[in-house]
């Protein structure tokens, strides 16, 4: 067996259905994440101007699921489906995403760590928060679309 083989053998597969509830979850995840962030700034202390400040952030959320996240996330469910059966564990984000991942996170952890005032840190983390929230629901119901037209063999490997 040539190292490539073994190499395969490892290689972590899924059915892709379950890829679409794992993108799903992850964006949920992180979205929560980052709006518990958002809130936990603009609650201490709590004022008629966080409170602004929070609803702005949510504004910015509809419009950044509107105008990007869902075709993000539409992208990501039609390469998701154009898989093979079973494709590996990290397909559900294309690689190009994970360097972007990498540089957002990067970017929240120097902001957060830097002298930004949390208060207007959080409108950007409740719009990014929001957003991938928002667009997390798309991942679900592609996952139900899928799973309820799979046959029950299919259901089987899991």
């Amino acid at each position: 067996m040539g190292f490539k083989k073994a190499l395969l053998k490892l290689k972590p597969t899924i059915p892709k259905k379950w890829l679409l509830l794992s993108a799903g979850v992850i964006w949920s995840g992180v979205g929560i994440l980052l709006l518990t962030y958002a809130v936990n700034w603009l609650t201490r202390p709590f004022s008629a101007i966080t409170a602004l400040l929070g609803l702005l952030g949510l504004i910015i959320s509809i419009a950044a699921d509107r105008f990007q996240f869902s075709k993000l996330a539409r992208k990501n469910i039609e390469r998701i489906l154009s898989l093979n059966d079973k494709a590996c564990l990290f397909a559900f984000q294309a690689w190009k995403g994970y360097l972007i991942i990498a540089v957002m996170m990067t970017g929240g952890i120097l902001l957060r760590s830097s002298s930004f005032p949390k208060s207007y840190l959080a409108i950007v983390y409740a719009a990014m928060g929001g957003a991938l929230f928002q667009a997390s629901f798309q991942y679900y119901a592609s996952f139900f679309q899928l799973y309820r037209s799979s046959s029950p063999q299919l259901d089987a490997e899991v």
